[in-house]
């Protein structure tokens, strides 16, 4: 059985990973993944939390919701950097200064 130190610490590699990647990268999916990462990382820390608290189901429903969060911000993320590219035709975030076309 593994202890909270262990979820806690792949929890913190997801984290900065994930903003390593937000911070580092200009394409818009490779952006998106790095916020999953954080997100994941995010869920892990609620479950964690709620395996080692005694009957308290509160972090797999945290967890749930996170999972439901992150499919629906993918979607709408994946339409915002379509339209992107159909208006800049580049994929470059640096380019994407402007909210009109």
């Amino acid at each position: 059985m593994h202890s909270l130190e262990v979820y806690l610490t792949v929890s913190a590699i997801l984290l900065l990973l994930g903003i390593f990647a937000v911070i580092t990268r200009k394409n818009p999916v490779a952006v998106l993944m790095g916020i999953e990462l954080i997100l994941n990382s995010a869920g892990i820390n609620f479950v964690a939390f709620s395996k080692f608290t005694t009957g308290n189901l509160d972090g797999q429903v945290a967890a749930l919701f996170i999972i439901i969060i992150a499919a629906a911000e993918a979607a709408v993320a994946l339409a915002i950097f379509l339209n992107l590219f159909r208006l800049k035709k580049s994929t470059d975030l640096d380019k994407a200064d402007l909210l009109s076309g």
